[in-house]
C-alpha cells in the first residue's frame, strides 16, 4: 500500500469515528475546518455545520466539488476499521470517503489551473428543505457560484453522469360504503386498486440513452392505506406511488405521464384523485460541457447514468453543470457491511488532481 493510500483510508476513519448523524455535524465541520486552518491558499466560511473554502487566483474557469458530512443513523457500524486496503464503518462509502478525499485534495492543490471551491455541507440524507447547499445559498449564494461541479457522492470511481428525477404520486380511489353482508350494494374501493396496479406493473420502463448515457425509468407503488371496519365495504383507498423519471422530461411531463397512465381507471364520479405530493428535479448529463469532459478522460473509465438522485440537481437547476464521482460502492451505501477501498481513494483523488491541472 502506498503512503498516500495509507493516508487516506485513515483520514477516512478519523471522519467515520466523528459522529455526524443528519442535524448533528457539529464535530464533522469543527474538523474539515480545523485539517484546513494553515491552509493559506484557501479562503475558508464556515455558515452552519457547512464549510466552504475557495481558492482566488483569478482564473478563467470556477470548479466546484462537494461532499455531505451527514450520515444515516447507525447501524451497529458506528466505529471505522482498516483491514488491509478497505476502511469500514457508517458513511465511509457514503460518503466520508470522498470527504477525505475533498480534504486532501484542498490541501494539495496549491496552485491548480481553475480556480476551486469546496463545499462540505450538512443534511444531505434527510428532507432537502434542511440541506446545507440551502442554507449557503441564503446567506452567502456567491460561494456557490461555479463553472461546473463535481459531487463526490460513491460511484466506484466512475463518472455518473446527471440525475434522474423522483416523483411522489398520491392516487386516491372512491368508492361506495355498504354493509358486507350486502356488499353489492356498495362499491369496494380496495377492489378497484386491482386494475391501477395492473397499469402500474405494465408500466414501460422507458431508457433513453442521452450523452451516451442509458437511463432506466421505473414506477413503483410503495404505500397502501385503505379500510373502514372489518364488516364495512370501504369508501376510499390511497396509494402513493414513487417514480423515477429520465432527464429527457421534465417533472411536468412525467407527472402527466402517470396521469396519462392511470387515466382508464380513474373515475371523477366517485371523487377519484391523482395528486403530485413532492418532487425532485432530473439533472441533465451535461458531459459535452469542458471540466466535465475532461473529468471522464481523467477517470479513465466511460460514464454512466446515475439512476438515483443526488445534489447534482440542485446545482443544474441553477444553471451549474454537474456530475457524481467518488470513491465508494454505491450500493453499499446504508447498509451495515459498508466499506470504502484504498483503490477508489486514491483515483478519485489522481482523477480530480489531473482535472483541477488541466487548461479547460
Amino acid at each position: 500500500m502506498s503512503s498516500l493510500g495509507a493516508a487516506l483510508l485513515q483520514l477516512t476513519a478519523e471522519l467515520v469515528d466523528i459522529s455526524s448523524v443528519s442535524h448533528d455535524e457539529d464535530k464533522a465541520a469543527a474538523f474539515v475546518a480545523g485539517t484546513l486552518s494553515g491552509a493559506d491558499h484557501l479562503e475558508t466560511t464556515r455558515i452552519g455545520n457547512n464549510i466552504v473554502s475557495r481558492t482566488s487566483l483569478g482564473r478563467s474557469r470556477r470548479l466546484l466539488i462537494a461532499g455531505h458530512l451527514d450520515t444515516v443513523p447507525p447501524n451497529g457500524n458506528e466505529h471505522a476499521a482498516i483491514d488491509a486496503d478497505r476502511c469500514s464503518g457508517l458513511g465511509s462509502a457514503d460518503m466520508k470517503g470522498g470527504v477525505a478525499v475533498m480534504i486532501e485534495l484542498a490541501k494539495r492543490l496549491v496552485a491548480p489551473a481553475v480556480d476551486l471551491t469546496y463545499v462540505w455541507y450538512a443534511c444531505e440524507e434527510v428532507e432537502q428543505r434542511y440541506s446545507g447547499l440551502i442554507e449557503i445559498e441564503n446567506v452567502a449564494p456567491g460561494l456557490l457560484a461555479a463553472d461546473a461541479a463535481v459531487l463526490a457522492e460513491p460511484t466506484s470511481a466512475v463518472v455518473e453522469a446527471g440525475c434522474q428525477g423522483v416523483l411522489r404520486v398520491a392516487v386516491r380511489l372512491g368508492g361506495e360504503r355498504a354493509h358486507t353482508a350486502r356488499s353489492w350494494m356498495g362499491v369496494n374501493a380496495i377492489h378497484r386498486l386491482g386494475m391501477l396496479l395492473d397499469l402500474v406493473d405494465g408500466f414501460d420502463e422507458r431508457m433513453p440513452a442521452l450523452d451516451g448515457c442509458e437511463y432506466r425509468e421505473s414506477l413503483q407503488a410503495v404505500r397502501v392505506d385503505g379500510g373502514v371496519a372489518n364488516n364495512v365495504v370501504p369508501d376510499e383507498v390511497r396509494l402513493v406511488l414513487n417514480h423515477r423519471y429520465a432527464p429527457d422530461r421534465t417533472k411536468d411531463e412525467a407527472f402527466e405521464a402517470i396521469r396519462g397512465l392511470l387515466s382508464p381507471v380513474i373515475d371523477t364520479q366517485l371523487g377519484d384523485q391523482v395528486d403530485l405530493e413532492d418532487f425532485s428535479l432530473a439533472a441533465a448529463p451535461n458531459l459535452d460541457h469542458p471540466l466535465l469532459a475532461l473529468l471522464v478522460v481523467a477517470s479513465g473509465s466511460a460514464p454512466r447514468a446515475k439512476l438515483g438522485w443526488t445534489d447534482v440537481s440542485f446545482f443544474s437547476a441553477r444553471g451549474v453543470p454537474a456530475a457524481n464521482f467518488g470513491p465508494g460502492n454505491p450500493q453499499l451505501a446504508h447498509t451495515a457491511g459498508e466499506w470504502v477501498g484504498r483503490a477508489d481513494l486514491e483515483l478519485v483523488l489522481a482523477s480530480l488532481e489531473k482535472l483541477a491541472s488541466s487548461q479547460a
